[in-house]
């Protein structure tokens, strides 16, 4: 066989475990397995449908006609749409020269890091979070890990980022956090924030800016007393330095309608969209007229959003309460009360507990695998987020969860770990 050479990305970007773990579930369910998938960050449609007026535009659209290029920075309809949105919504005013539309966040995610790094450049990021470190690599950025905390509700803080703020050139911040689900307080935004600004105005004319790209894809999934901050609305001076990433694909349970945006400075979404247009990552012309007469129904959109606030918190709820049982049942497990997004913060603490086969549990793959296979519950360890591969915390997903099987769940997981000694 002939040994291929590629390029130095190809031969070291990592693939998706997220990916794999979904490979190996795959493979379990083929065997006649009943797994409770609780590993993806998408939804299932039969439990989380899209929003009716939402469908029936794209259907709509089609039969229009509308299947042709659109617009490489998005459709002006769309992109008003959205600026009126987050005004209602947030109080965010941005023009539509100052939002850029495409296929969802992930290509706006790349475009945002593609013209703002350069080799060699330093890159600040929370661990856990999603795909940071990936995009970094495509870069070829200096990596800035922060590790964060369980006690912190593994959100950074501005005393952690504040050693390595010299010379960098994108801080990567995301709230609600995927894979978390917990959310910034307006303190320890603010002082992120603050010292964003400071770090800003002691730079010189000719050289780079430090910039936010602030990920709030979940925004609208808060609950509760808990609150979704944006570094605009707290600091409007951040407004020259944040670029956001946002669009439908949470909010309205529509993950593969693939219709993202982003706001920001006009000086950098152009250039995004320079990038966007080479890529060709536009989201197609007909979801862009739906998704834009969608949006301008504030009524469709309001009762959408409530519908399924209430759906994805009592999952989370149910879950965050099976946890705590356990808990106080006295295994080792733990939970972090729901804030927002589709996650539950889960630990598992197993290491070195023997099963009945007589097999020690040597590290935490070996959790992850003890849990699947005896309590028929897959999840993603925070190890495949950047985190100490040895974490023993993991991100439960509701996307894929049915109300009726969450007792089942919990009672699975207390006699897999009955059975351990």
């Amino acid at each position: 066989m002939v040994n291929h050479k590629f390029s130095q990305l190809a031969e070291t970007l990592i693939g998706s475990e997220i990916v794999r773990i979904g490979a190996i579930i795959k493979e379990k369910i083929k065997e006649g397995n009943h797994i409770y998938n609780y590993t993806i960050g998408d939804f299932d449609s039969s439990q989380f449908p899209i929003p009716e007026l939402l469908k029936e535009e794209i259907i709509k659209a089609y039969n229009e006609g509308f299947t042709t290029y659109p617009a490489s920075e998005g459709e002006m309809d769309l992109r008003n749409a959205v600026s009126e949105f987050i005004e209602r919504k947030e109080g965010l005013k941005y023009s539509s020269s100052e939002i850029l539309i495409s296929n969802g966040g992930r290509p706006l995610i790349y475009s945002i890091f593609r013209s703002i790094v350069d080799r060699g450049d330093k890159v600040i990021y929370p661990v856990p979070s999603w795909n940071n470190n990936h995009y970094a690599h495509f870069t070829e950025a200096q990596h800035i890990r922060i590790e964060t905390k369980s006690e912190h509700n593994f959100m950074p803080f501005a005393s952690q980022i504040e050693p390595h703020i010299k010379g960098a050139t994108l801080l990567a911040l995301c709230s609600p956090l995927n894979p978390t689900g917990t959310v910034f307080t307006k303190k320890d935004l603010e002082e992120i924030c603050d010292m964003v600004i400071k770090e800003n105005q002691s730079r010189g004319e000719g050289e780079k800016k430090l910039y936010v790209m602030y990920d709030q894809i979940y925004w609208t999934l808060t609950f509760g007393d808990f609150v979704h901050y944006n570094p605009v609305s707290l600091r409007p001076q951040m407004r020259d330095y944040t670029i956001f990433v946002d669009g439908i694909s949470k909010s309205f349970a529509a993950t593969g309608v693939r219709v993202g945006w982003s706001m920001g400075p006009e000086q950098l979404i152009t250039k995004m969209k320079a990038i966007n247009s080479h890529v060709g990552s536009w989201a197609p012309m007909a979801e862009q007229k739906a998704t834009a007469r969608f949006l301008m129904n504030k009524n469709a959109v309001d009762d959408f959003l409530t519908q399924i606030k209430n759906e994805v918190i009592y999952r989370l709820n149910n879950l965050y309460k099976g946890f705590m049982q356990l808990k106080s049942e006295g295994f080792s497990v733990d939970a972090i009360e729901p804030e927002a997004a589709i996650y539950l913060t889960v630990q598992i603490n197993l290491k070195g507990k023997t099963t009945a086969e007589g097999e020690i549990i040597s590290n935490q793959e070996a959790v992850t695998n003890y849990i699947l296979n005896k309590a028929k519950l897959a999840l993603v360890p925070f190890g495949f987020f950047g985190a100490d591969k040895e974490s023993n915390w993991y991100r439960l997903s509701i996307g894929c969860c049915k109300k009726e099987d969450i007792k089942e769940v919990i009672n699975n997981l207390r006699d897999a770990l009955t059975a351990l000694k």
